[in-house]
């Protein structure tokens, strides 16, 4: 499946181009001579266009060739990196920033539907999962890429890195991902595909999501403290931890699509759920015994990581045998926009909880996954129709 490749760098340069502004904020904050928290804001709007971009633009394109929209789409994303090359003020970058989030919108949805679309179906967890790994890949190896271009030449050329990669990946995928013909939703008027948030399989589980990547990125978020906090490693240790966590977190996703293809997504994501509550409930006990030595909270972070990278690839795939080919696209575009307001609230109530005591943060990122688990059982079991799977399902 050599179209495979093209849907796996889509996803990589889509996350890399998100983070990456984190990596590079002092450079970028004193070319442009605006401060670190206005360089932040960038990140902000991007995540912000995207949230919102994904379900409209997943309405407007429903039936259309994801091989010439995926194409499409990268190419506006890689003018939108190029023109960094040539900006000389904050508000014509935030301008290409937000032209970019609207086509990384567009691009994530469709290649999970694509992968969902044209994988068989006795594959389609491992397919989806290796999309994800794109997105795992692009924090773990992205992001460090991007700072490390930035201290070598320009903060400018690492965005120019994401649109080489934006370019080959169209062509990749415009050359090799199969077309399909419109399907018999298409001649339907796009504001019908709306009625999907009607679905009670589609809203249980974008609930699923908000809170299971809430309770995440509560944590994520104030991980640095909280780590060092209870094991007393410095910066420098905190780093080589994070390169752990991230190859923890590479595993976690495709074993999360090996495993919903061999057993089921739903017991997959219950799983994941399952472990990552145990992870971090027991990094809140080892909070309250601190200090604790880093060999002892290695193997829980690496739970952890896993567990929670492995929850994104369950839960599409549950979409996807939920609600039918035919529908994934839609419905993994509402569930892209849900992971940003998870995203949100998350770390949002996790400032809140840090304010009080650190050590709550565990505490409630275990109460939210077992939360999620219990909000999972109001879905109702049961398998699309024959007209809501593609052909090639």
């Amino acid at each position: 499946m050599p179209w495979l490749l093209g849907l796996i760098a889509a996803s990589f340069v889509v996350q890399a181009d998100d983070y990456m502004v984190l990596g590079i904020m002092e450079p970028l904050s004193a070319d442009l001579d605006v401060g670190e928290a206005a360089v932040g804001q960038l990140v902000t709007v991007y995540s912000l266009v995207y949230a919102v971009g994904a379900p409209v633009l997943a309405v407007v394109i429903s039936g259309r060739s994801k091989r010439v929209l995926l194409a499409a789409a990268l190419l506006v994303f890689a003018v939108a990196n190029f023109g960094v090359l040539v900006v000389d003020s904050y508000a014509e970058l935030m301008a290409l920033r937000v032209l970019a989030a609207g086509a990384a919108a567009l691009i994530l949805p469709a290649a999970l539907a694509a992968a969902a679309q044209h994988s068989p179906p006795q594959a389609r967890g491992r397919v989806m999962s290796l999309v994800m790994v794109g997105l795992t890949g692009a924090v773990v190896v992205g992001v460090p890429a991007g700072a490390y271009l930035a201290a070598a030449a320009n903060w400018r050329v690492a965005f120019a890195m994401c649109g080489v990669i934006a370019i080959v990946a169209a062509a990749q995928l415009f050359f090799t991902l199969p077309e399909h013909g419109r399907d018999d939703r298409a001649a339907k008027p796009p504001w019908r595909e709306v009625k999907l948030l009607a679905d009670r399989t589609v809203m249980v589980l974008l609930v699923v999501t908000v809170i299971a990547v809430a309770g995440n990125l509560g944590f994520q978020t104030y991980l640095a403290p909280f780590v060092m906090g209870a094991t007393g490693v410095d910066q420098s240790g905190f780093a080589l931890l994070l390169v752990a966590v991230g190859l923890a977190g590479l595993v976690g996703t495709y074993a999360s699509g090996a495993l919903a293809d061999r057993f089921s997504p739903l017991a997959t994501l219950i799983g994941a759920l399952a472990a990552f509550c145990a992870s971090t409930a027991a990094m809140a006990v080892l909070w309250l015994i601190k200090p604790m030595a880093v060999a002892a909270v290695l193997p829980l972070l690496a739970v952890w990581s896993a567990s929670a990278w492995a929850v994104p690839p369950a839960i599409q795939a549950l979409l996807v045998a939920r609600v039918g080919t035919v529908r994934a696209g839609q419905a993994l575009a509402f569930n892209s926009s849900t992971v940003y307001i998870g995203a949100a609230l998350g770390s949002a109530g996790g400032g809140l909880l840090v304010s009080v005591n650190i050590g709550a943060v565990p505490v409630a990122a275990a109460l939210a996954s077992a939360l999620a688990v219990g909000v999972l059982f109001l879905a109702p079991n049961r398998t699309p129709r024959t007209g809501d799977q593609s052909p090639s399902a």
